[in-house]
């Protein structure tokens, strides 16, 4: 299996299958375009309990499985927001927790999986849902990255903080929690809501510079109600 990213305001990436038999899964009209020579078959991937489960961490309950029939078919997944398409190998960064929304595709070695928070203040409060995302196993996933990508590897007990939404993915040495914003003119006047996640190293995080739900609630404020 080969891959090309294709395009930069809204991207997608591209899988070349060298062989009959090779694969790839996404969420349910994840597919942007293929050539012929390329099966589809739509099953709850893990089986019932663990599809109910993705559900509940924003992908959908049914996953699609892509397999090529003929060798050199192809096919193709786009972004849903402008952004990048993040290419991640899982067996060699360890596995990865993601936010919810941010798997695009994956080789059938990837499982996709939920988790929970350590803290359950973290899901309560951290915007994003208590139920976290984890991709492990082995191969090759494709993540979706609003805005442009920042990386940061961080030291051991080194801390960094960040809106929720401007997380994507971190690696499963990361601990991750929820801080109150101190001040009750930072709370009332800062326009940052009243948390931030704390991230805590070791560890591999990668983050968004955009934050797509806050942009899309800022685009409903703005919208005439028809009254």
């Amino acid at each position: 299996m080969r891959y090309q990213l294709i395009g930069s305001t809204m991207p997608a990436v591209q899988v070349q299958f060298d062989a009959p038999g090779e694969s790839m899964y996404t969420q349910s009209g994840g597919m942007a375009w293929m050539s012929d020579g390329v099966a589809m078959q739509s099953n709850m991937k893990g089986g019932f309990g663990k599809s109910i489960g993705r559900m509940f961490s924003g992908e959908s309950l049914f996953m699609a499985t892509y397999t090529a029939q003929v060798p050199g078919a192809y096919i193709a997944f786009a972004s849903t927001v402008a952004g990048e398409v993040l290419p991640v190998d899982i067996g060699a960064c360890g596995g990865l927790i993601c936010q919810k929304g941010a798997f695009l595709c994956a080789q059938p070695g990837v499982e996709l999986s939920i988790t929970f928070t350590k803290r359950f203040t973290a899901g309560l409060f951290g915007g994003e849902g208590f139920i976290l995302q984890q991709l492990s196993g082995q191969g090759m996933a494709f993540l979706e990255i609003d805005g442009d990508k920042v990386e940061r590897v961080l030291a051991p007990g080194e801390v960094l903080k960040v809106d929720t939404g401007n997380v994507v993915a971190f690696e499963r040495t990361v601990s991750y929690e929820i801080e109150t914003v101190k001040g009750l003119g930072n709370i009332l006047f800062g326009g940052e809501g009243l948390f931030l996640t704390r991230l805590v190293g070791p560890g591999r995080v990668i983050l968004q510079t955009q934050n797509f739900n806050e942009f899309a609630g800022r685009i409903a404020r703005i919208i005439p109600s028809g009254r």
